[in-house]
């Protein structure tokens, strides 16, 4: 039996994984539900509902329960009694005893101190939220981002593909020549290197892909083996334009100035809570007590009122209500300050979608020209009119050109990822 489950086990194990080919809104999906970073920051928001539910709890009576047993090994009440005709005679009791109580307490007023302490709590779920918020943005901006590198590394094998066919083409053109006598070994040497050039290259752009896919499938929290994406193109970019949004209006959309906001707020209540040190508390309450130290049991209940004033809080309070208010101008400064901050980032991200989509503009019209020129060279090598350098420096010229339109692609679709995590969307 042993065998036959250790037989199984292993081949489960020897099982391949199953393939997944997911697409861009796919993967988009995938690390909404399984980011890790997401998943924390989805903990760290029930946490803070948890906290706000606890400061809830302080309207709430406050119950106590006391109980003790004691044995002494004197009396607890020591006295002397004078008893005519015989002297003093010592009395001893309360050698033991049964002590329980219950109270209950509830607050009346407590310097404002729950009603506040409660609005904190409050806010820390709304800053739990914004955080979640921004960290959703984050982990999208940065799907994209990986993406989008996988799409350029496959395209510019692609391109080594092509390359390499031209490369194997002219090869043989040489090697033809070499045998007729027109050039020497020299040439066929010049198309040998770069061929092996382009194989480096190649392994390069293999392991770059590889690696890329792998950060993408952790990122979103798949398996990384057999894990693939869909076929996907660049394609025609849309104009910049179609993502435009005024600065003020990306502004109140950013997590990062609600939470700057949220902080000035946060030091307002810290504030109040000093301020609230300072007041007296008032609570009624009501109590049940039991004891036995005579051998007899008795209990009573009982109600009372208390009130708490913090006379040596006093002393320093005045300095600490006025370290809160420091931290509340700063805060306030802060806020000030993130929004012109996120106002530069906004526009500097503008500016890179702008010339992102200029290059691409640039890079097209470079790709037609390299493709030019070496069709012109090809011809001319042909016809004996042209050196091999020159065909060599054309097909050098045609790959790069190639690969920088890719690159290009891809600092617009990732220029357009970060545009729309620093506007809100």
């Amino acid at each position: 039996m042993k065998k036959a489950v250790i037989f199984l086990f292993l081949c489960g194990a020897a099982l391949p994984v199953a393939a997944q080919t997911l697409s861009l809104d796919e993967c988009r999906a995938a690390a909404v539900e399984h980011n890790r970073t997401l998943r924390n920051s989805r903990l760290d928001l029930d946490a803070a509902s948890q906290t706000h539910r606890e400061a809830f709890t302080n309207y709430f009576p406050q119950i106590s329960a006391s109980g003790s047993v004691f044995q002494a090994q004197h009396g607890l009440v020591q006295a002397d009694f004078a008893i005519p005709q015989m002297g003093t005679l010592p009395v001893s009791m309360v050698k033991r005893g049964i002590v329980g109580s219950v109270t209950a307490v509830q607050p009346l007023f407590a310097g404002l101190k729950i009603v506040t302490g409660n609005k904190l709590a409050r806010l820390g779920e709304e800053v739990g939220q914004l955080q979640l918020q921004k960290t959703e943005a984050e982990v999208r901006e940065r799907t994209d981002v990986y993406f989008w590198q996988v799409v350029s590394l496959r395209d510019n094998l692609s391109t080594l593909d092509a390359v390499e066919r031209q490369l194997a083409e002219i090869h043989r053109q040489v090697e033809l020549s070499v045998k007729a006598g027109l050039v020497t070994n020299n040439d066929l040497l010049r198309v040998e290197l770069r061929q092996q050039e382009i194989a480096s290259n190649r392994l390069k752009a293999e392991n770059g892909l590889k690696v890329s896919k792998m950060l993408l499938a952790q990122h979103i929290g798949v398996d990384w083996r057999g894990f693939d994406i869909a076929d996907a193109a660049f394609g025609e970019p849309e104009t910049p334009a179609a993502y435009y949004v005024p600065v003020e209006e990306a502004l109140d959309r950013r997590a990062e100035y609600l939470l700057a906001e949220k902080n000035v707020e946060a030091r307002k209540y810290e504030k109040r809570m000093e301020r609230g040190k300072r007041l007296p508390t008032v609570g009624i309450g009501a109590g049940y007590l039991y004891y036995n130290v005579t051998d007899k049991n008795v209990d009573d209940g009982m109600v009372f009122a208390q009130v708490s004033v913090p006379v040596s809080d006093w002393w320093g309070g005045a300095h600490a209500l006025k370290k809160a208010r420091i931290r509340e101008q700063q805060a306030e400064n802060d806020r000030l300050q993130a929004r012109e901050m996120l106002a530069v980032e906004i526009e500097r991200t503008w500016s890179e979608v702008q010339e992102s989509y200029a290059q691409i503009l640039l890079m097209r019209r470079s790709v037609e020209s390299s493709a030019e020129n070496l069709r012109q060279n090809r011809n001319f090598y042909k016809a004996g009119t042209a050196p091999l350098t020159d065909l060599l420096d054309a097909e050098t010229l045609y790959t790069q050109s190639r690969n920088n339109l890719t690159s290009a692609c891809a600092s617009y679709r990732t220029a357009l990822a970060k545009y729309m995590r620093v506007t809100g969307r």
